[in-house]
């Protein structure tokens, strides 16, 4: 995003802050075709078979920010982390609703026939990320800030480096230091 576009989001961040009634809708016109991409990316990468779409997904994470009526983002850096929160957590909430005992919860499908098979795809993933990545935000909140903003916020790491104001080396290096706790600590291979 260029830089006039970034000034105009904190000013009107700042007009929200102040009482803007119009602001959420122009901050929304400014953002939203960046937050769709972000939710796409993330979309993308989850398994097949997802009922939520990337479109309802940034909708649902800009409601949810709007009427917590916190509106004290001081930046667009500030901003993106909420909104990169707020789809971590929709998409979290959906994969327990998916795990619940309504949509089959922890029982096994059986296969009657090769030709019949169903595989449901794991929403498991989501959850173990979601308690791996609360550990570490207790451990090592910067580091669980640039897993939040790749993984959820699908984010490249020169943009989590110019969201966290950071060199992109630095982001590298804890990316690649976080990738290993991460791969530990959710016994990936």
């Amino acid at each position: 995003m260029s830089g006039p576009a970034k000034d105009e989001i904190t000013l009107i961040l700042r007009s929200i802050r102040e009482g803007d009634s119009e602001g959420p809708a122009r901050l929304l016109a400014l953002v939203y075709q960046e937050l769709h991409e972000l939710a796409q990316a993330r979309m993308a990468s989850l398994p097949a078979g997802q009922t939520l779409q990337p479109t309802a997904l940034v909708n649902e994470a800009y409601l949810r920010m709007i009427n917590q009526g916190d509106g004290t983002w001081e930046n667009r850096r500030h901003f993106f982390f909420a909104a990169s929160r707020a789809m971590r957590d929709i998409l979290v909430e959906q994969a327990r609703r998916k795990a619940g005992p309504r949509q089959g919860g922890d029982m096994e499908r059986q296969v009657l026939s090769e030709i019949a098979a169903v595989v449901e795809p794991p929403s498991v993933e989501v959850l173990a990320l979601h308690e791996a990545l609360d550990e570490l935000e207790k451990q090592d909140p910067p580091k669980a800030q640039i897993v939040q903003l790749r993984y959820f916020g699908g984010m490249t790491m020169a943009e989590i480096a110019e969201v966290l104001g950071q060199a992109e080396i630095t982001i590298h290096r804890h990316w690649r230091f976080t990738r290993a706790w991460l791969k530990q600590r959710l016994d990936i291979e």
